[in-house]
């Protein structure tokens, strides 16, 4: 239940990402699905392996080489899709801090609920 909803909100931070910078857009809702699917699945299979390729250069620059990655997979996503779309490396890097500071408050938030029980 929790990936479902943790899916969902994804999906809902990806269309206020769109809302609030205009480098990213979204056409529908279910492009959003599709779009956060992605993401998560590029971050689960492709993140690990490049993060271990460039180890040497993440660390010379003391872990800001991350930021970059982060924004290759979000434009790699938008190069797979075609209801989403990014405008350069740029965009996809402000995208990918927007999406990342929504999926930190996605993440405490569903923290907090599921470890009420």
């Amino acid at each position: 239940m929790r990936l479902l909803i943790k899916w969902l909100l994804s999906a809902l931070a990806l269309l206020a990402v769109a809302y609030v910078y205009s480098g990213v857009q979204i056409t529908t809702y279910t492009s959003a699905l599709l779009a956060a699917a992605v993401i998560g699945l590029l971050n689960m299979f492709m993140r690990p392996v490049l993060v271990v390729l460039t180890l040497p250069v993440t660390i010379v620059t003391l872990g800001l080489f991350l930021f970059v990655i982060n924004a290759l997979l979000f434009w790699a996503a938008s190069g797979l899709l075609s209801g989403f779309h990014v405008d350069g490396f740029v965009a996809a890097l402000i995208g990918s801090l927007l999406y990342s500071i929504l999926g930190l408050i996605i993440e405490s938030a569903l923290g907090g609920l599921f470890a009420r029980r």
